[in-house]
């Protein structure tokens, strides 16, 4: 069974910057896509980056030039590098791990099998 820990999250003004950690166990990393998505009060979980297990990248609009998703399989885990941040980046940050072995970078919820518990972030402006 995969678990994953995710950890990084805080409150940080806008304009700022944080790192989000997602630590995996459990299973082959290396032959894992993984992803980030986020999940606003009374609002659905959407995709915010993706990274495949070959190295392929997928980032959505509204975090594009300002999220840097990053992958250490010595270490099992899967980075969010956050800059720019604003308000609107509030969220609670979950991450998820596919482990199909697809090529092609996944930025739908319903494509990842395994999810953590998930970090708050908080922008305020």
């Amino acid at each position: 069974q995969v678990q994953l820990v995710e950890s990084g999250g805080g409150l940080v003004q806008a304009g700022g910057s944080l790192r989000l950690s997602c630590a995996a166990s459990g299973g082959t990393f290396s032959s894992y896509g993984m992803g980030w998505f986020r999940q606003a009060p009374g609002k659905e979980r959407e995709f915010v980056a993706a990274i495949s297990w070959i190295g392929g990248r997928s980032y959505s609009d509204s975090v594009k030039g300002r999220f840097t998703i990053s992958r250490d399989n010595a270490k099992n885990t899967v980075y969010l590098q956050m800059n720019s941040l604003k308000p609107e980046d509030t969220a609670g940050y979950y991450c998820a791990a596919d482990p199909s072995l697809r090529t092609v970078v996944r930025t739908s919820k319903g494509d990842y099998d395994y999810w953590g518990q998930g970090t708050q972030v908080t922008v305020s402006s």
